[in-house]
This record gives structure tokens, sequence and C-alpha cells, in this order.
């Protein structure tokens, strides 16, 4: 059974996440409680009980997932899980996905990630920047539907996700004409999504630029498990090409699909989200349909995972 780690980004949060897992078990309150002390404030008891308004500020999202994430992860390790072969993470995830690799402590990416959030919702005032999702329009058609809407501005796939379904960034006019130009050549849907910020494209380019001395500055380790990275869809396996790679990730696009598809080709079967919601195991079943997908985000979801990974 080779196995692969999953950890979600933005797009999985909501009022209560990681609270049942907290209360369940000890490893979970204590990575919630090392996040809390790490970014400075409360976290947990935001992701516990709201407002709602103020966890889905990206500054405030970004280390309540990754607190969640490695909550359930915490949590799935103390059951006797076996250890993956790879992990990766969508987007964010990725800080996850290296906690888990034990290239960086948890404490050392929610303070990370906490500023990251700020940058990038500082890089683009609210309002001016928009995503969207396309579905059912092949790659190509939607590259072509971008490069005629930009009109001078920014607009381009940010997230690859999987057949059938990419979403694209830019400035927000940009954005609403790359929709219409998108539906004009066949896409079966296009819809603007509720963020903050226009993520993974070029006007992120600013934050990409804040975010590297911060980077720079965290003691990187080579990771114990490898990473397939979601800026190269690459196997990952040293402290600098670990750091390069969330460097770049800040204005490149995900590529989710790649990503899961090179896992699949290095023989992953099974593939365990871990953290909030369950969009990344949707996105696997379309890419890698003969796969085995399992997730953790409550004590539910994990004993059925550990029973069926064979652990305690």
């Amino acid at each position: 059974m080779s196995l692969a780690f999953l950890f979600p980004g933005q797009g999985s949060q909501s009022v209560g996440m990681g609270k049942a897992l907290a209360e369940a078990f000890p490893e979970a309150r204590a990575a919630f409680a090392e996040t809390d002390h790490a970014v400075g404030f409360p976290l947990s008891a935001l992701c516990f009980e709201g407002p709602e308004g103020d966890l889905q500020l990206t500054a405030n999202t970004q280390p309540a997932i990754l607190a969640t994430s490695v909550a359930a992860l915490r949590a799935l390790e103390a059951k006797g899980a076996p250890r993956p072969a790879y992990v990766a993470g969508h987007s964010l995830g990725e800080y996850s996905a290296l906690v888990a690799a034990r290239s960086l402590t948890l404490k050392e990416a929610a303070a990370t990630v906490r500023r990251r959030g700020q940058y990038m919702q500082q890089a683009v005032p609210v309002g001016q920047g928009a995503m969207a999702a396309i579905l059912a329009l092949d790659l190509a058609q939607i590259e072509a539907a971008c490069a005629e809407a930009a009109q001078g501005e920014v607009v381009a796939p940010a997230n690859i996700n999987s057949p059938g379904q990419v979403v694209i960034a830019g400035h927000a006019k940009a954005v609403d004409r790359a929709m219409e130009a998108c539906k004009a050549r066949g896409a079966k849907r296009a819809l603007k999504l509720p963020v903050s910020a226009p993520f993974h494209c070029a006007l992120m380019k600013p934050a990409q630029d804040r975010l590297a001395p911060d980077l720079l500055a965290l003691p990187f380790r080579d990771p114990e498990v490898p990473l397939v990275n979601n800026v190269d869809a690459t196997v990952v396996t040293t402290a600098e090409a670990c750091r390069e790679g969330l460097v770049r990730q800040v204005s490149g696009a995900v590529r989710w699909q790649a990503s899961v598809e090179h896992l699949v080709s290095l023989g992953v079967k099974t593939f365990v989200e871990i953290g909030p919601g369950t969009v990344l195991s949707g996105l696997v079943k379309k890419t890698a349909r003969d796969a085995r997908i399992l997730n953790v985000d409550d004590p539910v979801s994990l004993e059925q995972t550990v029973a069926a990974l064979g652990g305690s």
C-alpha cells in the first residue's frame, strides 16, 4: 500500500473546524495551543467559535487551516497510522505537508503563514482582484480565453485542480471578461469565488517578495518524507527546494491535477486528506479514479481512516 498524505488549503474553513478533534485528543489540543502561542492570540477560539467574518480574513484563515490540519495529523499519528511514502498540500496546505515531513515545526509554519496571509491581503486592495472557477473546459481554451480577456490587465489560471476544474485569478474586470470568454468557448459554468484576494497570479508578486526574506530566515530541514510540491508537481527532498517552492507558489499556479497524477505515477494507491473538509478528496476522485481516498477531519473520520489503514 503506497500511501500519500494530502493537506488542504483555503476554501475548507468553517467555524467549528477542529473542535471535536481538540475535545477528543490531547495531541490535537496541543497543536492548537502551540499555534495560539506562535501567532500571539487565541486562534483556536476563532476556529471553534468564530465569528465567521473574522475567520474568513486570510491572515486568520491560513494559520487556522494549518492548525486544524496539524491537529488532525497529530491525532492520526497518535493512533498508530503508518508513515506515508509522500506528502503534498494544496497551496497553503504545503506548509502543513512540510510540518508532517518534519521540514518545518508547527511554530515556524504558523508564524509564517500568518504573515503570508497579511502580505497577500495587502498586495491587492479589496475589490480590485477576483477569482473564478471554470468548469468543463480544457486548460488550453481557458488560457486562450484569459489571453483574450486580459486587455493589459492580469488574468490567468491560478489553480489547475482536476480534469474539468480550473480556477482563474487576476484583476476583477479581467476575470469578468475571461468568464464570458470561457462560456463562449463552451465552459459548462463560470463561477465567481468568495475570496478576499486574487491568489496565485502575478498580482501576488509583491506578497511573494515580502515573504521571501521570512522564508530565507527559517531553518528548513530536509524533509523526512518526500514532498510533491504544487508549483512544479515534482518530488522535493532537500530543505532548499522546500523553501524555494514556497516562495514561487505565492504568485505561481497551483498544479494540483499534475501533482496527483505524479503521485499515481510513483505508485500511490491510497490518499488520505488530513484537515478541514473534503475538497481534495473530490479533486483526487476526478483525477485518479482507481485510488482509495480517505480523510481525517473529525473523530469519526479519524477512526474510519485508522481502521482502513490498519492502525490501532
